[in-house]
């Protein structure tokens, strides 16, 4: 598959089989993700993931955006102290968000090209996702992804025609 074919197969899964995902595989997605560029080469992610089924589960509890069980729960934090150090405030503030967004996206990719699906997911209880994952206060975390083998296939969305939203030079209304 061609990135382009992934950029336009890729889905937001919601429903997920029981299998769990080898670590192996795990490692190649976090790598994937350590590869996204990063704003000044900062590189304040950390991934984290959530495999044991018990913890899985209570993570959920916390993750109103998270649905369909799936088998692993990727949590992206970034080190907001050594981000501070290293990079600027700006870098604190935004550039963290932005960095683990790229990551992201480079991991949902590449778990489509492995033949997994993911969600990623904002809505959740940020204090209860630190205290079960025993995170340290100079850690933000930016999102959750679920993780896992897609049951069935997700219906496509609704997209909006690029007519409306490219511009060239200035802003046009659309035609």
């Amino acid at each position: 598959m061609n990135v382009t074919e992934a950029i336009q197969s890729r889905r937001s899964i919601r429903k997920f089989k029981d299998t769990p995902v080898p670590e192996d595989l795990l490692r190649r997605l976090a790598d994937a993700g350590r590869l996204a560029p990063s704003a000044s080469n900062l590189q304040a992610w950390h991934f984290i993931f959530v495999t044991d089924p018990k913890l899985v589960a209570k993570v959920d509890l916390f993750s109103p955006g998270l649905s369909g069980h799936p088998p692993v729960i990727l949590v992206i934090c970034s080190d907001m102290e050594y981000a501070l150090e290293h990079g600027s405030r700006n870098s604190e503030i935004y550039g963290c968000m932005m960095d683990a967004s790229m990551a992201a996206e480079n991991i949902m990719l590449s778990a489509l090209e492995e033949g997994l699906g993911t969600c990623a997911i904002k809505s959740y209880t940020d204090a209860a996702i630190r205290k079960l994952l025993r995170l340290p206060n100079t850690y933000r975390i930016e999102m959750l992804m679920s993780i896992g083998y897609p049951e069935g296939a997700p219906r496509d969305p609704r997209r909006i025609r690029l007519e409306q939203i490219i511009h060239f030079n200035q802003w046009e209304e659309e035609k």
